[in-house]
């Protein structure tokens, strides 16, 4: 069922801007996280269409795969989007292949995480496309600031996926804002509009959501890894390295808890690899990385669940347009209301 946005909001709801939305080109400070698997095309273009901004999540993709998912993009809108890639977890020929398709396509923006690459930026700003990098404290921010990110995303350690930061969201906003001579957006366990509101008033000139979005009907996550979202309750998820394989050493991630995070499946660092499914014809291994996706086989239950700690907000599927509206909604409520 649609949300109820009372008419006395929908004046409000217009002037929900910040002047990172000039930038971008979006209507809203709500973007999409670039998640790896679960942020294609389709997720995209609905949240982007529908006045957000949307990344595609192209971790270690192929040029071709890039390629296509720019392409459809842009057949399903003509609004800005980006693409997330991540040079720190990807083979240094994967990575120049994609920046080459990258490069000739010029989507508006890039998103990085992990490692600062100077030379990824440089190339990125040298061919006119906005640079944005999530960072996990103020030295990262200043890092980035000076290789030239145009934007930063202050991610904290509420954050599901891959989590730079060892603080949480507020710490790691205030510091980064403290430094930054860039729009700074906010990121981890943000769930609904009233958390959007609370970053906005906390200095951030928008949110960036992840876990709220994975769980709608045109997210590519597979329709087990939804349900576990929407069945979640507080304190489910799970801060680890458990889940390390295809990432640099050291990386830590948050997700739902199940026989991995609980001990249940042995020692993750054995060196073992133990094949519990299929992505085609590609095998995924128990530990690694990757999530559940609609064209996945196997035992969903061990790999990796992504969630923020926002997770127990989101009680429902629904479009991505619906819950951005709500989104919207709530945060204009929660900012009148101040």
């Amino acid at each position: 069922m649609k949300a109820q946005i009372p008419a006395i909001l929908a004046g409000k709801m217009s002037q929900l801007r910040t002047p990172v939305c000039d930038l971008l080109g979006c209507n809203y400070p709500v973007m999409l996280a670039g998640m790896g698997g679960p942020s294609r095309s389709e997720l995209v273009a609905a949240v982007t269409e529908a006045g957000g901004f949307g990344f595609l999540g192209m971790v270690r993709e192929s040029p071709r795969r890039i390629q296509t998912e720019i392409e459809r993009v842009r057949a399903r809108t003509e609004r800005n989007f980006g693409v997330n890639i991540i040079p720190a977890a990807t083979p240094r020929d994967v990575l120049e292949a994609e920046l080459e398709t990258i490069l000739a396509l010029k989507p508006f923006a890039v998103g990085l995480f992990w490692d600062v690459a100077r030379d990824v930026i440089r190339r990125l700003r040298d061919a006119g496309i906005l640079a944005v990098h999530q960072v996990g404290s103020a030295e990262e921010a200043i890092e980035a600031q000076d290789a030239g990110a145009q934007v930063l995303i202050a991610q904290g350690i509420e954050a599901g996926g891959h989590v730079r930061a060892q603080k949480p969201l507020f710490d790691v906003l205030k510091e980064v804002i403290a430094v930054a001579n860039v729009p700074v957006l906010a990121s981890g366990g943000i769930a609904d509009g009233k958390d959007v509101a609370e970053v906005l008033r906390r200095g951030a000139q928008g949110a960036v959501l992840g876990t709220a979005f994975l769980a709608t009907e045109e997210s590519f996550a597979h329709d087990y890894h939804k349900k576990r979202i929407v069945d979640s309750r507080g304190g489910e998820t799970v801060h680890t390295q458990a889940f390390h394989i295809n990432w640099p050493q050291g990386a830590y991630v948050r997700v739902l808890q199940n026989s991995v995070t609980r001990g249940e499946r042995g020692d993750a660092f054995d060196g073992r690899r133990e094949v519990i499914g299929q992505e085609k014809s590609r095998p995924i291994y128990l530990f690694s990385t990757d999530s559940p996706l609609r064209n996945m086989t196997g035992d969903f239950e061990a790999m990796a669940l992504y969630a923020g700690e926002g997770s127990a907000k989101i009680g429902d599927i629904v479009p991505a347009a619906e819950r951005l509206r709500r989104i919207v909604a709530e945060t204009s409520e929660a900012l009148a209301a101040q």
